[in-house]
């Protein structure tokens, strides 16, 4: 069975951006020794437009052959006309407002995001990629297989949290730990058994 992993950038306090969804608050901090780790381990991560740019528009998907996203996470793309930004993979935009599909390599779909997961998981191949928000990861964290979280040396205050739920404590357990220089931590979680 496929894994959904939570693979997201944060805040030291636990923010993933800004309250009005930016993130480019993070970019100053994608160091020249941060940098090789992210292509090299999580190549699909990127959109695909920066692949592109950073010479690994060929480089093939590693961990994840789909994206799972929020309205709000997909439309910090659009003012820039990015309507497909992971098109080497399957891209899910989870919305009950959006309507049609903005671009033939994006599905839009209003399905309840529990049951969307739960036929991904059962489908073949690689995993599938929670990119974001917060809302849709709070919907969703009955069925995070594992969280990778690109901690930044940085504190927010305030914006978007990581995830948005009601109290409902769930454990995990550390499973990897990466330290780089300039301050980022590459914590990975697997969902502890129940």
């Amino acid at each position: 069975m496929r894994k959904l992993t939570y693979f997201i950038g944060t805040t030291i306090d636990g923010f993933i951006a800004a309250p009005d969804g930016d993130f480019a608050f993070f970019f100053p901090h994608v160091t020249e020794d941060y940098l090789p780790h992210l292509t090299g381990e999580y190549p699909e991560t990127l959109p695909t437009p920066g692949r592109a740019a950073l010479g690994i528009a060929d480089a093939p998907n590693a961990r994840f052959d789909t994206v799972v996203m929020g309205r709000s996470t997909y439309d910090q793309g659009l003012p820039d006309g990015l309507t497909s930004p992971y098109a080497h993979l399957r891209q899910i935009v989870l919305s009950r407002s959006l309507g049609a599909d903005p671009d033939p390599a994006v599905e839009v779909t209003a399905e309840d995001p529990v049951a969307l997961v739960r036929r991904l998981k059962r489908q073949e191949g690689l995993g599938i990629w929670l990119c974001g928000g917060a809302d849709l990861a709070g919907q969703l964290l009955p069925e995070i297989d594992e969280l990778i979280v690109k901690q930044y040396p940085v504190v927010a205050d305030s914006g978007i949290p990581l995830f948005r739920a009601g109290f409902s404590p769930r454990v995990f357990t550390l499973t990897g730990s990466r330290v780089f220089e300039g301050g980022n931590l590459v914590l990975t979680y697997a969902k502890a058994s129940d």
